[in-house]
């Protein structure tokens, strides 16, 4: 007696397939709240920057943002946040690298005091380093007699930035450390290569992109930050005063159109550079995969 096998049909009807569940409305709907909530919180407040900055006429504009003690705050407010990125950049590699790769008494203490910065006010962050930068203080008065003085000047810019940018760096690169496979550094140790060569070869190339983040991020916060620096600076013209306190000064002096003038500067400054930077990740990205490849 043969076996008649029933075979389901070729093509199920519409009725019988199943629905695929979304947690989020669909793609359409998600995009909308998302170029709507972007353009309240950032696209509308730059775009009335640019607007008020284009109310003034060009020798207006130039007289703002070209005079000589504009420039001089330029210099300190870019300059400070260079080298405060980049000192980050190299301790903030070696603070998460102590995190990641070593287990030892007190770190989840030391894991958070890394981001201290991000809680603690800027304002009690900027007293706080005054007080202990100060020529009485308890780090100031150890180098006031070399000479050295590490508040009221442009060392007290540089200290502050690095002190509010650490974690960004740290927090960037943590992660990244984390998923590295330390296999590929047993293999090329194991085929004779030195502790620098598997850094160079195997371990940057890896996290290159991470710390270009952090720095980038370290970059941006420095540019744009105030309160910490105010208190350390000295805000002596032409010597420590930074771009945010002349912005502040001509708010104060109810010179809007110069304040936007001088921030537009800024805001053009800073995405130029992050364009770049930007620009120089996607380059190692690629440059990782086609090695990889």
């Amino acid at each position: 007696m043969n076996a008649i096998v029933l075979s389901p049909p070729a093509t199920a009807p519409a009725a019988w397939r199943p629905r695929t569940c979304r947690v989020l409305p669909g793609f359409h709907l998600t995009l909308g709240y998302t170029l709507l909530y972007l353009s309240l919180i950032v696209l509308i407040p730059l775009s009335a920057l640019v607007f008020k900055t284009l109310s003034m006429t060009w020798p207006q504009f130039w007289e703002a943002v070209a005079s000589p003690r504009v420039l001089a705050s330029y210099r300190l407010t870019i300059g400070a946040s260079l080298i405060a990125a980049l000192v980050n950049v190299v301790f903030g590699l070696l603070v998460a690298w102590v995190l990641v790769r070593y287990s030892f008494r007190g770190k989840k203490i030391v894991d958070a005091l890394v981001d201290l910065p991000f809680a603690l006010p800027t304002a009690v962050a900027g007293i706080s380093l005054t007080a202990l930068l100060a020529d009485n203080g308890w780090v100031g008065q150890v180098f006031a007699p070399l000479g050295i003085q590490l508040a009221f000047n442009p060392n007290g810019v540089v200290i502050a930035l690095i002190f509010i940018g650490l974690p960004f760096v740290v927090r960037t690169v943590q992660p990244v450390l984390e998923d590295t496979e330390k296999e590929l550094e047993e293999a090329a140790s194991s085929l004779g290569a030195t502790r620098w060569q598997i850094f160079c070869c195997v371990i940057f190339p890896g996290i290159a992109p991470a710390l270009l983040t952090g720095f980038a991020m370290a970059f941006a916060r420095a540019v744009g930050e105030y309160g910490s620096v105010i208190f350390i600076a000295g805000n002596m013209p032409m010597v420590s005063e930074i771009t945010p306190l002349i912005i502040v000064a001509k708010l104060e002096q109810y010179d809007y159109a110069g304040a936007t003038a001088v921030a537009s500067v800024m805001l053009g400054i800073s995405f130029v550079l992050l364009l770049v930077i930007n620009g120089l990740q996607s380059w190692q990205r690629k440059r990782s995969g086609g090695a990889m490849a």
